[in-house]
């Protein structure tokens, strides 16, 4: 594996963790069976333990099934960072010259309906008897690539996400405000390399009682 910057790390790790924890929350508060269900799960299983560490995140399979969704729906990067060919090759009918710069289209893949069932509802259940992941060994689910290229962000990411969704969701209880309903949430994106909201997300914060 070659060198990289460090600062390349973090930046990969931390920008698109926050851009996902707020596309999390936004998926959360439109499917409020969802939010209920993992809330019950990560409250009951946590105890009454006032900050959730590392350990406590592996009960938690449902929530584990909730981040795999959310990848699957929001993928931190749309469009794979952009890579060359360095050999002629095909894919299916099509022949890829060397030296061709290639897109990977996250965003379509993970709505494929070969792949998904109902592919546009967000459905954290697909996950929990499936052994599909998101480090680059099942390319339906490739939020990070694939390959010897794969993104050296992974662990901090998903670890600083599992920990950030499994905290805010046992401390606090979480409502839109006064006036707005969940049809009122909207997923426009930002353009950029990253999938950032475009318009913020408003929400209320209660403390767990």
């Amino acid at each position: 594996m070659g060198a990289f910057p460090m600062q390349d790390m973090l930046v990969a790790a931390t920008d698109t963790t926050a851009a996902t924890t707020v596309w999390a929350m936004t998926a959360l508060l439109h499917n409020p069976r969802v939010m209920k269900k993992v809330q019950e799960e990560i409250r009951t299983l946590g105890g009454k333990k006032e900050f959730l560490e590392e350990d406590d995140i592996e009960k938690f399979p449902y929530l584990k099934a909730v981040i795999k969704e959310v990848f699957r729906r929001y993928p931190p990067a749309p469009l794979l960072v952009a890579r060359e060919t360095n050999k002629a090759c095909m894919i299916g009918s099509y022949e890829i010259p060397a030296k061709t710069i290639v897109f990977v289209n996250a965003w379509a893949i993970h709505r494929d309906p070969e792949s998904w069932k109902d592919p546009e509802e967000f459905l954290p259940e697909r996950f929990l008897d499936s052994t599909v992941d998101f480090h680059g060994h099942d390319f339906e689910l490739i939020p990070f690539g694939a390959g010897r290229r794969i993104c050296p962000g992974i662990p901090m990411a998903v670890a600083s996400l599992n920990l950030i969704l499994a905290n805010i969701l046992n401390s606090f209880d979480w409502e839109l405000p006064e006036g707005v309903r969940k049809e009122d949430i909207d997923t426009e994106m930002l353009p950029g390399l990253a999938q950032h909201k475009k318009n913020p997300l408003y929400v209320l914060a209660k403390p767990r009682i």
